[in-house]
């Protein structure tokens, strides 16, 4: 056995040297500059509100010119780290196909899933009495997107602030519709997919803040293969703002057929996109 773990180690060491040189693996890097579809722009940014560091990936439309008078919506992707590399080429393939206008998509990232570093249960949740002790800053968040990331990526792109996007599954679904009922107007539309609606269930149908825009949009979506709860949450929640007078947007519940948990947000985000912008794809569509 002592020779054997000899041999093993032997070999290891000749594998990762040479000439007495050892070989250095190749660092991770941001760039995507061989992915046409995610090419853009890549930085980190340090939110004295959340009081930690986000990594903010953005793609940027195909023919996007710094110097155009031209301006795109922003779709801001919460949990970039595993949605944006999906819906960015979504986007793409989406305006190809069903005309959906260009847009930057503006993927907000933790780096890791590792709980040490990701905390996206703090920063998607809010305070309420049923609280995680420590999970409840949504708040916070809600800031560091208001004060510190949209200022940076409208200042910095050719971005349309009349039409930004918010897009969140479960957790994250539950911000979406929590900051629409603390800032309606900070965004023009949402996206909630299979959300949650605890901490704070009775929050979450109670009145929304003050608002003036008129044109506001808000997509609830929950897939038939998610559990009943979440289910039930889309349907109740959808259903009581659909009719509500005092609800400051349009509300479209979306309820799709074999629809998971996670895996079919690609499908969600193409339905909620299309009915978001159906008017500017009926005239791009026009002869």
């Amino acid at each position: 056995m002592k020779i054997f773990l000899t041999l093993v180690f032997g070999l290891c060491i000749s594998a990762c040297t040479f000439n007495n040189q050892t070989i250095t693996l190749p660092q991770a890097t941001q760039a995507y500059d061989h992915l046409p579809a995610l090419q853009g722009d890549y930085f980190k940014i340090k939110s004295t509100y959340v009081g930690r560091e986000f990594h903010i990936n953005v793609r940027l439309p195909e023919g996007y010119q710094a110097t155009d008078a031209k301006t795109y919506p922003v779709v801001y992707v919460l949990d970039g780290d595993s949605l944006f590399p999906l819906l960015a080429p979504t986007h793409l393939f989406l305006h190809y196909d069903e005309k959906l206008p260009e847009a930057i998509l503006v993927g907000i990232s933790y780096g890791s899933f590792d709980p040490v570093i990701n905390k996206r249960n703090t920063d998607f949740s809010a305070p309420a009495a049923d609280s995680v002790l420590g999970e409840d800053g949504a708040p916070r968040f809600l800031d560091f997107l208001k004060k510190e990331l949209i200022p940076k990526i409208e200042n910095q792109f050719l971005a349309n602030a009349a039409k930004r996007v918010l897009v969140g599954q479960s957790r994250a679904g539950y911000f979406v519709l929590w900051s629409a009922l603390e800032d309606p107007d900070l965004f023009w539309g949402r996206i909630a997919s299979n959300p949650a609606l605890t901490p704070g269930r009775a929050r979450f149908f109670e009145a929304a803040a003050r608002h003036t825009k008129k044109d506001l949009k808000l997509v609830i979506a929950s897939g038939t293969r998610d559990t009943e709860q979440r289910q039930r949450n889309a349907t109740e929640w959808g259903t009581t703002w659909s009719s509500r007078v005092d609800a400051p947007w349009a509300v479209k519940p979306i309820r799709l057929e074999g629809g998971t948990h996670a895996a079919t947000i690609g499908e969600i985000y193409r339905r909620a996109m299309l009915w978001l912008f159906e008017a500017e794809i009926a005239t791009g569509k026009a002869p």
